[in-house]
Parts: structure tokens; sequence; C-alpha cells
């Protein structure tokens, strides 16, 4: 067994020998993390990925200054894409270790099936492993789940599920998980949670480039994101009766898979006519938000790698927010600072509903003119499927779920960003 690497933290500045203001020294007793800025968790992170890069893969944090938030920074930065990185370290109380351990959990979940490839979670399996998470975390009997699959779809009305995923090989499915602790059978429903699973998404004929298809197998990181959210929900005590609907489909090219021109006809009567096939994640989720809306929740939440638009406005370091319901906004946004985690809002207002025109249906799946703002326009697509769009609905365009290279705080792939944040929206 390899000796495991020490690391301490401290605030005083490193010797002038090791560089102006290094974040790291050595030692013959290990490393030391010169904690100087403002942004001390931040600078773990970066200084935990410097001794990934420099090939540690085991290490123990000593001293007292580590704490929750500390250790908590340098595991997510320590962690590798590749390799199985070990972090040990002293005891902390029983309520901060029992939440670390419930981080740890949940995120390596996430960040794990992100990873995986789409070979390795179809739309089936995704919907199956989800749930499988779920039950392993939730007391005995709160949780009941079901999964329509393939053509139950369309008998059960979930349109936009089947077709998106109509061109693959791999059949699509629709989880439906209730997770209920109340032990009433009739309680209401507190939220709902929505997740787009696409488990590969080439662009269908609306074709991606190769770079821009290679990370697509993490478009199904909403329906990871939601579930893990539960996950970490239930973990801190959560009391109230919420409902996991994932749409999971992979989106292909073949002679059966959507084309441009089709038009779908949704369960609450719209009608949508297909104009690009890589905007296919709305479409799907239009599903679960119908599911949603029929529960009466007082909370629908949908989490979506949905638009590039997003990405460019904030980049990968926040999730995008978008509703119409300013209030429950802010508690979102007060829930990601609180966490420590990235979320910030764009405008969605009700003219970007009107933004979608078609000549043969009451939608198009994408905006028209050459500067639609297609994070907004792509959240008024969706509120056509929620019944009240202005109050209790929260949209999130998931632009920290992936990273295509390493940061200087992140490995590359997957990064469980959210997570805690929905946990904090669930029990707060």
């Amino acid at each position: 067994m390899s000796q495991k690497m020490t690391v301490q933290l401290s605030t005083e500045t490193a010797a002038a020998h090791w560089g102006d203001n290094a974040l790291i020294s050595f030692a013959s007793e290990g490393a030391v993390i010169h904690c100087t800025n403002d942004d001390v968790y931040g600078a773990i992170q970066q200084a935990a990925r410097k001794l990934n890069g420099q090939g540690i893969v085991e290490v123990e944090l000593k001293g007292t200054e580590w704490d929750l938030e500390s250790i908590w920074s340098f595991i997510q930065g320590f962690r590798d894409s590749k390799k199985n990185n070990d972090v040990i370290w002293a005891a902390l109380t029983d309520v901060d270790e029992k939440e670390l351990n419930a981080r740890i959990l949940t995120t390596n979940w996430t960040r794990d099936i992100i990873n995986k490839t789409a070979e390795e979670v179809a739309p089936r399996q995704l919907a199956t492993m989800a749930s499988e998470f779920i039950k392993s975390v939730a007391p005995a009997g709160t949780v009941t789940t079901k999964i329509v699959k393939d053509k139950d779809l369309l008998t059960e009305g979930w349109v936009g599920t089947y077709a998106v995923g109509r061109g693959s090989e791999r059949t699509s499915a629709m989880l439906q998980l209730d997770y209920n602790p109340t032990g009433d059978v009739d309680a209401p429903v507190f939220a709902c949670l929505v997740g787009k699973g696409i488990t590969f998404d080439s662009g269908g004929y609306s074709i991606k480039p190769s770079g821009g298809m290679a990370s697509m197998k993490s478009d199904m990181g909403g329906s990871a994101l939601a579930t893990a959210g539960l996950a970490m929900s239930i973990l801190r005590g959560l009391d109230k009766r919420v409902k996991l609907v994932l749409c999971c489909a992979e989106n292909m090219i073949s002679g059966r898979a959507l084309k441009l021109g089709d038009i779908i006809t949704y369960k609450n009567g719209k009608t949508v006519e297909i104009l690009n096939t890589d905007a296919e994640g709305r479409l799907v989720l239009a599903d679960g938000l119908q599911f949603a809306s029929a529960q009466n929740p007082e909370l629908i939440i949908d989490c979506a790698t949905l638009t590039g638009s997003a990405k460019m406005a904030v980049g990968n370091d926040f999730h995008s927010l978008l509703s119409f319901d300013d209030e429950l906004s802010q508690k979102a946004l007060t829930s990601a600072q609180e966490e420590n985690e990235g979320l910030w809002r764009l405008p969605l207002m009700e003219f970007h509903r009107n933004m979608l025109p078609s000549n043969f249906a009451d939608l198009a799946n994408i905006g028209s003119g050459p500067y639609s703002p297609g994070a907004s326009t792509a959240a008024g697509f969706l509120s056509y499927f929620v019944d009240d769009y202005k109050k209790g609905w929260l949209h999130m365009d998931c632009s920290a779920t992936y990273r295509t290279a390493p940061s200087d705080k992140w490995s590359a792939g997957a990064t469980g960003v959210g997570v805690r944040t929905l946990a904090n929206l669930l029990t707060k």
C-alpha cells in the first residue's frame, strides 16, 4: 500500500522560493495549501487540482483547520475522471460527517453516470439506474416507481419522448417516481422534478459537427441532476412528497427519425412543428411538464442541458435560471448562494413565448429571427406545457453540468454542480 501524502492548510504566505503568492508548498511531511486570499474554498479546490495534476492520488487532510466546507472543496477539485482518488480526513461532528458523506454519495453518482458512455447508459437504463439510486437512499416503503417505455409512451400520450427517440434502436422511456414519506397515499405533492434524459444527442437530421457531438453522452445531465438533488434532499431529511419525472430518449438518425417539418400533437392539444431536430430536449420535457402539472404540486423544477445560448451567456461555472416567478427565483438564487454553487438568472418575459411562430402548427420548436434569444425562447416554449407557468415553476438550463476540458478547479467531465442547490430548495 502506498503512503498517503499529508495536506495541511495555512493562512500564511508561502516562502519566497516557492514563487510569488504560491498556492502550494512542500516539506518533508507533505504539502501545505496557502489560503491567503478571500476565496478560501476556491483556493483549496485549485490546490487539489494541482496535486492531482502531479499524479498524487492518495492524501490525508491533517490539522484542525479542515472543516466541512474546506474538505468538500478539496474533494471536488481532487476528483479525477479517470482515477479513483482517495482522501481521508479527521472525524468531523456527527452532523457534518453525515452531510459530507451525503454530498460525496450523491455527487459521485451524478458525475459517474454522466461520464459513462451512451452505450452504458441507454434511455431505459437511465430510468432504471435513477430509480434504483433513489430507492437505495430512501427509507423502506417510501418509493414507488413506474417506467413507461416504447409504444406505451404513445398509449399514455407522451408523444414528445417517443418522437425524439423513434430514430434510435434503443427504446425511449419515462420514469415516474413517487417519493412519499408521509405514509398517506393521498398526501398532496409538494414538488415535481423533471429531468431531460437525452442519453446521446447526435442532433438528428440537424446533425451536430463532430466537435459538438463528442460530449453529447452528457445530454442526460438534467436527469442526473434532478435525481441526485432528490437523493440529497432525502438524505437531509425531506419529509414532503416529491415526484421525479425523467424523460429519456436517444436522438439519432434513421429512416424512422424525426424530420424537419414533422408536427407533434401533444397531450394538452398543442401542436409543434419541428424546424430543428437538434432542439429535441424541449420536446421531451414538454411531456414531463404536463405530467408534473397534473400532480398539482406547489413547485415544479425542470433541469436540462438545454441550450448553447445559456452556456454562451454564463459559461461553465453557473447554471442558468429562467422563471416568471420572481419570489421563487430569489429563493433559488439564495439556495445556490448558501450552498456555494453558481446559479444566474436569465430573462424570461411574456414576449419570449410569442417568438416561436409556425405556419402549420401552434408553435415551432425553435425561435425565429437572426438574434433570437435561444435560452429564453426555449423556456418560453416549455411554458406552454405548465398549467400555471407564472407561479411555482423554475427552469434550470444546466450550463455547469459538464466540462469538455479540465480547468483550474475541475477535471474534465461532469461536475455535480446544482445537486446541493436543489436539495436546499426542497428542504428549506
